[in-house]
């Protein structure tokens, strides 16, 4: 690479590299999150029922960042709204994507229209709480060391801001935390319009687990554009993301993710996406901008490149190189951002009246 720039970051951001690495578990949505899915009209939904998986298109970035996941050693759960009907199809969709999973759960719409209940068919909160609860709870009664995996292991869940992802994901996190009590949990469920019996499953579910927090991010992808500040009333862990670089460099901070496979994820938006050098360092800056990293390690991310272009691999492109060292000009503004944001401190989201407005398309005018 070339020489460091005045602008490069002192060794004391350059250096830092995560404490040791606990079990990961990543957790994914698929519609929107991982597929591009439109499904805002009966029109979308016969549509996407009867797509071909060849047809079913991933978000730019997405196939890479679960292969490296797993390359990594962490364990993929996906847990979809989309019904159980589509599991065929979506299931050689991501074989031909060459993404692994340890579970898959789509949604039992079919059994939800068998007993009429029309208000499962959109609802999030009474599918995906208990269905994580339940991942949770199965996972350490097995036992051994694939128990002894799950109960230990930090989770990164994966949604998007179509539907209720975030407001779930940061319920199930302070839930099994034990930062709500079942006074709170009990009223969210109640306001929430749970069936009674899907309500008592999950109280059950909860009291089974013991104390762990588990939720080390939330990384949900702005399908919708979504202003990135409204996911603030959801705490920290939150990170409201526009590409999967953006992810991945969240979680190469967190220790998830090596340098290496963070200029892979980068190399699919560039070979297929259009993206350039200059775009990739843009999407951190922006990142930077918003608090959601510090700066630290980026100096291994030109490691890896002159690694890569030592060894002729075709990821050592000149736009690679104009994104490695271009990035590491924003540490400075993501350690000022980044200890800026920690500073405000954390808290609990006021579940009771957030739940009355977390599922933008069930409250979505008409």
């Amino acid at each position: 690479m070339s020489a460091p720039s005045a602008d490069t970051p002192p060794p004391s951001l350059r250096s830092v590299r995560p404490p040791p690495v606990t079990p990961h578990i990543a957790r994914w949505d698929l519609d929107k999150t991982y597929l591009r899915t439109e499904f805002d009209s009966l029109k979308d939904l016969v549509r996407t029922a009867f797509e071909r998986p060849d047809e079913k298109r991933a978000n730019p970035g997405a196939p890479t960042m679960l292969r490296e996941l797993t390359r990594a050693g962490s364990q993929i759960h996906i847990l979809s709204g989309s019904p159980e009907q589509m599991r065929s199809s979506l299931e050689r969709k991501l074989k031909l994507d060459g993404v692994a999973w340890a579970s898959f759960v789509l949604k039992p719409n079919l059994q939800n229209l068998l007993r009429f209940r029309f208000r499962a068919l959109r609802d999030q909160l009474g599918y995906k709480l208990p269905a994580l609860l339940q991942a949770r709870v199965s996972g350490i009664a097995r036992g051994g060391a694939e128990g002894a995996f799950v109960r230990e292991a930090k989770e990164s869940l994966f949604g998007d801001d179509a539907e209720a992802d975030a407001f779930v994901y940061a319920l199930y996190g302070d839930l099994v935390a034990g930062r709500i009590g079942p006074a709170v949990i009990g009223e969210v469920l109640a306001r929430g319009r749970l069936y009674e019996d899907v309500a008592s499953t999950t109280l059950a579910l909860a009291r089974a687990l013991p104390p762990h927090d588990p939720v080390e991010r939330i990384l949900i992808h702005l399908e919708g554009q979504s202003d990135p500040a409204v996911f603030d009333r959801y705490g920290g862990r939150v990170v409201p993301f526009y590409n999967y670089l953006q992810a991945a460099f969240v979680l190469f901070e967190d220790g998830r993710l090596d340098a290496s496979a963070v200029l892979r994820i980068g190399g699919e938006l560039l070979r297929e996406h259009r993206f350039d050098g200059s775009r990739l360092a843009r999407s951190y800056q922006e990142l930077a901008q918003r608090g959601h990293v510090s700066g630290v390690r980026l100096s291994l991310l030109g490691e890896a490149y002159d690694a890569a272009a030592a060894a002729g691999e075709p990821i050592a492109t000149p736009d690679m190189l104009r994104f490695t060292t271009d990035v590491q000009r924003f540490a400075t503004l993501a350690a000022d951002r980044g200890a800026d944001r920690r500073s405000r401190g954390t808290f609990i989201p006021n579940y009771v009246d957030l739940v009355l407005h977390h599922n933008k398309r069930r409250t979505k005018p008409r």
